[in-house]
């Protein structure tokens, strides 16, 4: 893959950042957008571009500040998200467009500039959630949103395979970072969880980055509007 040149939101933390160095290992150039810490972003890509992909100048901006800096965009990792740990009746209003606007509005709008500016071969990849299959407990507006996000993943796949540029997803389980980091420290939650998956173990965000690099590459010159379950089984248990 060396040569090709990949724009990863959100890539300063958790699964972004692991998405992001393991491209770099694959020959990647790879720029990271970020919205706060900086210092994160820059080393996990060789670039680091600070924006808000939920608004749709920023979104343009991440993608712009990528192609100057890289010579051209190959690849998007949509990554940036928010989790608001909350029932779905139990969300207020500005929580549940908040989330809608980062979760699905800011995948649409980058992919958007980055479909503009790609040409044939590019590859584009939505970090979903095994979220987007089930009810997730104590979630909602986040499993909703994935689900949104599942959809986006087909839809923009149809539209783009003419000018032959795939878009997947990947939906990860079960995985420990710091949107989640606190509650798996509660041994009520952790056990409950576990409980649900048939593997009985919990993810890290390595897990999710092979298959994201697996994606990206031409081992994957066939697959489009496809979903990969990194769940440990959950989904069918």
């Amino acid at each position: 893959m060396g040569g090709r040149r990949a724009l990863v939101t959100g890539g300063g933390r958790g699964i972004g950042r692991a998405i992001a160095l393991a491209l770099r290992e694959a020959g990647v150039r790879v720029a990271v957008g970020f919205r706060v810490d900086a210092e994160a972003a820059r080393t996990a890509g060789e670039v680091a571009i600070q924006g808000d992909t939920a608004d749709p100048g920023g979104a343009g901006a991440l993608v712009e500040g990528a192609v100057a800096a890289l010579g051209g965009l190959d690849i998007l990792v949509n990554n940036a998200g928010i989790l608001i740990r909350r029932p779905l009746l139990e969300t207020g209003a500005d929580d549940w467009q908040r989330t809608l606007a980062v979760n699905v509005g800011g995948y649409f709008h980058v992919a958007k500039a980055a479909a503009a500016v790609m040409g044939e071969g590019g590859c584009i990849v939505n970090v979903s959630s095994a979220s987007a299959l089930r009810p997730s407990p104590g979630a909602g507006a986040y499993a909703v949103s994935k689900a949104a996000v599942s959809m986006l993943t087909r839809q923009l796949a149809w539209e783009l395979a003419p000018r032959r540029i795939r878009v997947n997803e990947v939906c990860p389980g079960l995985i420990e970072t710091d949107l989640n980091r606190a509650d798996l420290a509660r041994p009520d939650f952790r056990a409950g969880r576990l409980a649900r998956i048939p593997l009985g173990q919990i993810g890290c965000p390595e897990d999710v980055a092979g298959a994201v690099v697996f994606l990206c590459s031409e081992q994957a010159r066939l697959m489009t509007g496809a979903s990969i379950l990194i769940d440990g089984g959950a989904a069918i248990g």
